[in-house]
Formats: C-alpha cells, sequence, structure tokens
C-alpha cells in the first residue's frame, strides 16, 4: 500500500463528514531553536505569528497563550507551537510538555466544525464551546493578511494522546500562499499520523467514536484511513522497535509521514546539514526529530513507498 499523498487532490473538504489530516503540531520551549531544525532538514518555515481570540463584543482580541511557525505543504501541515502568556491554553500547553517535548497535536479539517462538535457531543464526548481563532500572518507583498479558524475540541483528558481537534479553515487562500509551498527537500504534503497507545482496544473504541468512522487492523494496531491522509494506532511494543531513539511512556505521538516525489533532495538537504537518516527503505527515508523538535521521526515517503506500520500481518 503506498500512496502517500492519498485523497482528494483539493486542499480543504468540501462534503459534510469528510475528514482531512490537516495538520499535527510540535509543542517546544523554543520556537527559533524549531525554525532552525526545520530549516537544516529541508523545510522553509513561517515566520513567528501570536495566536489570538477575537472579542465577540468588538474589543480587543485576546492571546490565547501559544504562538506558532508552520511548514506549509500542498496537502496540509506541520506546526510549532510556543508558550506566549499565561492562559488555561497555555497551562495544558506546559502539562503536556513536562511529559515530553514533541508532538502534542492533531488538527482534522472539516467543512464544518459546528456539526462535528454536534456529533462529538452526540457521541458521548464532553466538549468545549466552538473557539474562533485568528492570527496575522505576511501576505508576501510587505504587508499582513488575517487567518481565520474555527475550532472544536474536546475537553482536556477526554482524548488520553494530546490536543485532538477538528477545525474548518475560513481563509483558505492566505493560508496556503504560494510562495510557502516550495521546500529545499521537495516535502509536498502531510500523509500519516502514527500514535503509541497502552491499551490498543480501548483507544480505537475512543478513536472510532471520535473521528465516525471505524479501523483496520494492521500489523502494529489499527489504521484509519481518511479521506487524505492516514491516522495508525500502534501497540507499545511496535512504538518501542520503530521510533528511533527514547520515547515517553504511552499514549505518545510518536512520527509523521511526509510525501515527496523523489528522495533525492531530502537526502541532499540531510548531506548538508550532517544529519544521519535513522532508517532508509524502499521509498522511505526515516529521520528522527532534531532535539529544539522533541522526541519522534519524520518519514519521507515517496508513492514507491510501503510503509511498515500499514502492513496487514
Amino acid at each position: 500500500m503506498a500512496a502517500p499523498r492519498i485523497g482528494a487532490s483539493r486542499q480543504l473538504p468540501e462534503e459534510i463528514g469528510e475528514i482531512y489530516l490537516d495538520h499535527v503540531g510540535h509543542f517546544v520551549p523554543d520556537h527559533d531553536a524549531a525554525a532552525k531544525a526545520l530549516e537544516a532538514l529541508g523545510f522553509a518555515p513561517t515566520g513567528w505569528t501570536v495566536q489570538t481570540n477575537p472579542d465577540p463584543e468588538g474589543g480587543p482580541p485576546t492571546l490565547t497563550g501559544t504562538g506558532n511557525r508552520c511548514v506549509m505543504f500542498r496537502s496540509g501541515y506541520v506546526e510549532v507551537l510556543a508558550k506566549t502568556a499565561d492562559t488555561p491554553l497555555s497551562r495544558q500547553f506546559d502539562q503536556a510538555s513536562a511529559r515530553y517535548v514533541g508532538l502534542h497535536l492533531i488538527a482534522f479539517a472539516t467543512r464544518d466544525a459546528v456539526n462535528e462538535r454536534a456529533r462529538l457531543s452526540g457521541a458521548g464526548f464532553a466538549v468545549q464551546p466552538l473557539v474562533d481563532l485568528r492570527r496575522s500572518v505576511d501576505d508576501g507583498s510587505g504587508g499582513e493578511t488575517e487567518l481565520a479558524f474555527s475550532v472544536a475540541r474536546v475537553v482536556p483528558g477526554a482524548m488520553d494522546e494530546g490536543r485532538i481537534q477538528f477545525l474548518t479553515h475560513h481563509t483558505e487562500q492566505a493560508m496556503w500562499q504560494p510562495q510557502m509551498l516550495d521546500h529545499p527537500n521537495g516535502a509536498e504534503s502531510l500523509s500519516d499520523q502514527i500514535v503509541v497507545v497502552a491499551d490498543i482496544g480501548e483507544a480505537t473504541q475512543r478513536w472510532e467514536r471520535f473521528l465516525g468512522r471505524s479501523a483496520t487492523t494492521v500489523r502494529c494496531g489499527r489504521l484509519f484511513e481518511l479521506e487524505r491522509g492516514r491516522l495508525v494506532l500502534c501497540d507499545v511494543a511496535y512504538g518501542a522497535a520503530a521510533v528511533p531513539g527514547p520515547h515517553p511512556a504511552p499514549p505518545f505521538m510518536a512520527a509523521y509521514g511526509i510525501g515527496v516525489a523523489d528522495l533525492e533532495p531530502v537526502r541532499a538537504c540531510l548531506h548538508r546539514a550532517g544529519i544521519a537518516p535513522a532508517e532508509e527503505a524502499e521509498g522511505r527515508v526515516t529521520v528522527a526529530f532534531p532535539e529544539a523538535l522533541g522526541i519522534g521521526a519524520m518519514h519521507f515517503l515517496t508513492e514507491a513507498a510501503n510503509p511498515h506500520w500499514l502492513a496487514k500481518s
């Protein structure tokens, strides 16, 4: 099973019920160090922006408590988050980061976050109020433009693996600006997210309720095929073998896949930076996260790849 760039070619879902793997997020103490690490790997991260919530009464926006840099792909993106203020959200950031530095966020794109919030509530999840997020970014011509999102979240702790959420993008063109999409390593898409869990049975049932669809059995655990992208739940034994270097106790977000047309630009970037791949296979190069990005790994995948986490037996 190859095709890391699976699913629709468009950036965002158009039908109710479609789910895209939109982005994953690293929680880090130093966003500048994280940006340098991403550049060494061959990515072109965006500048630093501070995230805010608009005031429904028309007053000044309030800080969410975090800011971010992003690596934008033609399908999806990777986010780096760091703390900006003491808020309830940033205290969740602190709690997660105290466990380990690394991946703590998975966001799924949906046409209608309001609909997903209602579905989650009907599936037995305690949900938070819908959040409208705003942030300003460079518009590519020396000015600024605003990004807008609606985010549906369950209460903290409802999903043991981290901050798992649905969102609806309202400013697609401003979010995926053409000058942001080209990377020296040739990265084109966010294709997979691998999560290690302690109890496959319990986690599968909970994630099936969260996503509103059934998983299939693979050698390492369970696979959720989305309209774009894949989510894999792995058992502890597989996680210990598959994640280079040290790893925390489960649950933890272990790795993600990045679709590329050719692995040679990836290898060239790694060679220039003096970074040795953790593993190479047909159509795949695996790299452990640099320290600034935390614990885990990224897998660069071509169409020829047959990732071991998708093996049926």
